[in-house]
């Protein structure tokens, strides 16, 4: 294994004690681990680079991604790790879950699980997790093992999934979800699933703190509502139409249920996820204040802070819960200003043209949900975040520390001696322009098209592992699964 010695750089820590700004030190790596971080560092062995003038951040832990949902997981794990590192992620935590989509397939997670880890495994140029979402009631007896055996510590809700489907309305829940014909996912299902958390958390003190349920908080009555309103009305299109059809309000109440359910079951450790709007945020914060004994994390993604329903470029953009008008922009930009957000995330789901767009290119309503977003998470919370007084701190401790903390990866997430050596070396003055045809995903587009970016991401290392080199990926998958707590 390479051994390497980063002369000359500011090093970014998202821990309390570390200053904002970084630190100047040059920093050891051998054997995968942090070795040393220090001035005037020596080595008779180790390859110099030199980083001057440039930043080196923890690598990122990106906890929001989807792999295998439009392509096939091995197809998706090998090249969107790609796009990963030349993010500066270094750890991706991807959402799975049975019924279309993903595996296309039901049943038990014992059977459906392992084919995931086939179908990832030797692929990955960065480290890698699962979060399992469950479905059924079955699931619900499956979860001690996916924690104890397969080291799965984090689960998945998906409120919006009602009365519809990834896109739009559904007709039949159970044959899009392939769940059996006598059971509904439904606020009833939402309770049991954190029951049985809850119960599996009791059950394991020594890993409860890892152990969490994580929700994309939509109501899907109000949504199917509003979509016949947005359609009939004709009055929007485009990303207006998407986002009047999935109205803010229906995200605001679906946190406000979500959080009396983790109050009246006793599950504490609560994940909000990609929160888009004033109104959700301002939910997720009264929430807190109610249960203060629940602990909320929020998350926001990189889309929903950079792009508005003006900015984005096209129907690409279509992605759930929605981009926003500019006013819930900026009013998520002074929440995370104001310390409210604990990560942010790519939510990165390639989806390439021949399958995002339908037989009408200009119709939001036939167009496939997601998109991908991992090269421009870091460079583009850099970019826009300093400008608004952001520190680099906490921009480390958004993108690598928290959400290694909560999801049971401590020995992720932070840059120090002994831990792993995922470093993202980035350059805080490089101006660029977003185009999707520099990007390794196997995407065509991108909704950051022409998107100018101030800060770029020159090197990544994966335990010591140089998987991205002068901005080019380099080397071979070197990815591990990670069984949780890591």
């Amino acid at each position: 294994m390479s051994s390497y010695l980063i002369k000359n750089a500011r090093i970014i820590r998202g821990t309390v004690d570390s200053p904002d700004a970084g630190e100047n030190a040059d920093l050891l790596v051998e054997g995968g681990r942090v070795a040393a971080i220090g001035p005037d560092l020596r080595s008779e062995t180790a390859e110099i680079i030199d980083a001057t003038g440039k930043l080196v951040f923890p690598g990122v832990v990106d906890a929001h991604q989807h792999w295998g949902i439009y392509n096939s997981l091995a197809e998706d794990t090998a090249s969107e790790s790609r796009a990963c590192a030349q993010g500066g992620v270094t750890t991706a935590l991807t959402y799975m879950r049975t019924g279309q989509y993903y595996l296309n397939k039901g049943g038990p997670y014992a059977e459906f699980f392992p084919e995931v880890l086939e179908a990832a495994e030797t692929r990955s140029y960065v480290d890698y997790a699962f979060h399992l979402a469950p479905m059924s009631r079955e699931h619900l007896t499956e979860i001690p093992s996916l924690i104890r055996d397969q080291g799965v510590s984090s689960f998945k809700i998906f409120m919006f999934y009602g009365s519809h489907g990834l896109h739009g309305r559904s007709n039949s829940q159970s044959d899009f979800l392939m769940i059996p014909e006598d059971e509904r996912y439904d606020v009833a299902h939402f309770e049991f699933v954190m029951r049985a958390i809850q119960q599996a958390r009791e059950s394991m003190p020594d890993l409860a703190e890892h152990i969490s349920l994580s929700l994309h908080c939509e109501t899907a009555e109000i949504m199917t509502a509003y979509t016949k309103l947005v359609e009939q009305e004709g009055r929007l299109t485009g990303l207006a139409a998407y986002s009047a059809s999935r109205p803010q309000h229906s995200e605001g109440l679906a946190v406000t249920i979500a959080s009396f359910l983790a109050d009246e079951t006793g599950l504490p450790n609560i994940n909000l996820l990609h929160l888009s709007s004033a109104k959700a945020m301002t939910a997720a914060m009264r929430m807190a204040n109610t249960f203060p004994h629940v602990d909320f994390r929020r998350e926001v993604t990189i889309g929903h802070l950079l792009a508005d329903i003006d900015t984005a470029m096209g129907l690409g953009a279509k992605v759930n819960p929605p981009i926003r008008p500019r006013e819930d922009v900026e009013a998520l930009w002074e929440h995370v200003l104001a310390g409210n957000v604990d990560w942010v995330v790519s939510d990165h789901a390639c989806c390439k043209s021949e399958l995002k767009f339908g037989e009408d290119p200009d119709d939001v309503f036939a167009a496939k949900s997601g998109f991908g977003g991992a090269e421009y998470l870091l460079p583009g919370l850099i970019t826009e975040g300093t400008k608004r007084g952001l520190s680099l701190k906490t921009i480390a401790r958004m993108t690598a520390t928290n959400p290694a903390d909560r999801y049971g990866l401590p020995g992720k997430g932070r840059i120090a001696v002994g831990l792993d050596a995922d470093l993202a070396i980035v350059d805080p003055d490089r101006t660029w322009t977003v185009s999707a045809a520099d990007s390794e995903s196997t995407q065509e587009y991108t909704p950051f098209e022409g998107f100018e970016l101030t800060a770029a991401v020159t090197d990544t290392f994966v335990r010591g592992i140089r998987v991205l080199t002068d901005g080019a990926v380099t080397g071979r998958p070197v990815g591990n699964y990670l069984k949780r707590p890591y």
